[in-house]
């Protein structure tokens, strides 16, 4: 065995068979039996829409049942009705009570997802990349560096997160999903496009597959006509919703294998991990997977949204960087919710997400002052808020892009009208009697079909 296997003390561990329960099981989990019916009923019309995954080890370990609905893991992996607006709830719990067709019943669920605006940003039709002038399904390329993959035996998670922004991937319907079988197609793209140095292997989550399944897609790119791929990232959620992934799942040893081999070759690993919550990381589970995954040379970078209900509080955000640089993970993201799904239960005003980011920076070291934030993945770009400030008499945010669509936006700043509603970049107008932003014409050039 290698170094990196060596390090973990893994007698302490027992293996755990991974057990799950969607939407269909929601009655045979023992700990809502304290619930009442309603809201038990509740929870199964929301997850009728929105898709609903949740694990033992979430329940057993990371959820606290005497506070609930309060608990944050709770809220993170257990629908709450005011996710849906009132009048989507009280039509989907009708048909449900009254036992309408399945033919009804799914129309009218159908309707109410597609007001849910399922492919945020232009997923579905800015970033898609072309091969040969064939358009490469399961792939995105939004920025210049950066390539994002979406490996089709990896979409899925093993539990699911009540705010995600990517639950149209989850529920069935294939014309929303983004997946891609080829390993060869991602190769010969890249191979294309010598201007990426970036690969992001994302889902679902690609740590729900067989390592020798990624395998087929990271190995090849250890050869030297890929040397140009300088960074492998690798979205997840494991390390908190089954961080038995990289200690003692059957092919965990190869899969920290693989992390130290592509690292050997010369490639800059890094597992983007999704954070919400400082609880997140209490497990001794948690804690030695991280370790292992460390030793590879791999880094662990953390990321993850601002939530109401979840984590709108300065002191959490800062307990969690706190815990991170502690354990070695690196801050790198505070997201704003995303304008998608059930974005209207957790989302949380610009202003207040600015307020939250800086109380937390108050109260961290500088190695935890590394996570950028508040960003919004938004059309055009991330673009963070970096202040509120008075110009000339007029209150505004001071905002700039992290990354867009034209590389020569990044790190312009500019000033929007401050709003103390306003939620997402599309809610702002620009400061001192502009009428667009700098980028909006380019940007709407931008979208209009190639002829």
């Amino acid at each position: 065995m290698n170094q990196a296997i060596n390090v973990a003390n893994l007698a302490q561990f027992e293996a755990r068979p991974f057990k799950v329960y969607t939407h269909r099981q929601l009655d045979k989990i023992e700990a809502l039996q304290h619930l009442t019916e309603e809201q038990r009923f509740e929870m199964k019309v929301v997850a009728s829409i929105l898709p609903f995954r949740v694990n033992e080890y979430v329940i057993e370990e990371l959820i606290d049942w005497d506070d609930i609905p309060n608990d944050p893991i709770f809220q993170l992996t257990f629908p709450q009705r005011e996710m849906l607006a009132p009048e989507a709830y009280d039509r989907i719990a009708q048909l449900m009570k009254t036992e309408a067709s399945k033919a009804e019943l799914n129309a009218a669920i159908d309707e109410v997802r597609a007001e849910l605006n399922p492919h945020p940003a232009g997923q579905m039709d800015l970033n898609v990349p072309r091969l040969n002038g064939v358009p490469l399904p399961g792939m995105q390329h939004k920025y210049r560096e950066t390539v994002l993959f979406f490996p089709s035996q990896g979409q899925v998670c093993h539990s699911y997160c009540t705010f995600c922004f990517r639950w149209a991937q989850f529920i069935g319907d294939k014309e929303l999903q983004f997946a891609a079988k080829e390993a060869s197609q991602l190769h010969e793209y890249l191979k294309e496009h010598q201007e990426v140095t970036d690969l992001l292997i994302t889902g679902g989550d690609p740590m729900v597959m067989k390592t020798s399944n990624l395998k087929q897609y990271l190995e090849p790119l250890t050869q030297p006509e890929f040397d140009h791929i300088q960074t492998i990232r690798i979205g997840s959620k494991a390390l908190t919703f089954w961080p038995y992934r990289f200690v003692t799942d059957t092919d965990a040893d190869e899969l920290i294998e693989l992390f130290q081999m592509l690292v050997d070759a010369g490639k800059h690993v890094a597992l983007m991990a999704h954070y919400n919550h400082w609880k997140e990381l209490s497990t001794p589970i948690s804690h030695e997977a991280i370790k292992r995954i460390r030793a590879t040379g791999a880094e662990i970078r953390s990321q993850g949204p601002l939530l109401d209900h979840i984590n709108n509080s300065g002191d959490d955000w800062a307990k969690l960087w706190r815990d991170q640089v502690k354990l070695g993970v690196i801050p790198y993201y505070m997201f704003v919710e995303r304008d998608t799904g059930a974005k209207r239960y957790f989302e949380i005003p610009l202003a207040r997400a600015w307020e939250v980011y800086r109380e937390a920076m108050q109260k961290v070291s500088g190695l935890g002052r590394t996570a950028r934030g508040p960003s919004m993945s938004a059309d055009p770009g991330k673009v963070e808020i970096q202040g509120v400030a008075e110009i000339h008499g007029e209150k505004v945010f001071v905002l700039r892009f992290i990354q867009g669509r034209n590389p020569n936006w990044v790190q312009r700043p500019f000033f929007a009208k401050y709003d103390d509603k306003a939620t997402w970049l599309n809610h702002l107008k620009p400061a001192f009697g502009e009428e667009k932003f700098f980028f909006e014409e380019e940007f709407e050039a931008m979208k209009k079909p190639i002829s």
